[in-house]
């Protein structure tokens, strides 16, 4: 018999935790790309649809992207960085000025 390999049990999560929506988009490609973003930072994130809401809302739908709430602050500010398309630190004086 070959022996099985060591596989180490990663930690399931728990149903029982509270969960936060940290953005929502009517695109599902721009939710997608939110998510991306939230899975490389190390984000555990989950993407749903909302268009169970269509029935009670009509023209209300699109996607919306729940995190734990401990992770909220941390996915807000990558998602607000990330929609300026500058770095944080990184924009000087004469950019912002309008």
């Amino acid at each position: 018999m070959a022996e099985q390999p060591n596989v180490e049990l990663q930690e399931r999560p728990d149903p029982n935790q509270k969960l936060v929506k940290v953005f929502d988009s009517e695109e599902e490609p721009e939710a997608l790309v939110v998510k991306g973003l939230l899975d490389s930072a190390g984000i555990d994130n989950d993407l749903q649809s909302s268009s169970l809401l269509q029935d009670a809302f009509p023209g209300l739908g699109g996607m919306i992207i729940l995190v734990r709430k401990e992770d909220e602050e941390r996915a807000l500010k990558l998602i607000a960085e990330s929609q300026q398309g500058i770095p944080v630190g990184e924009m000087d004086e004469d950019e912002t000025r309008d």
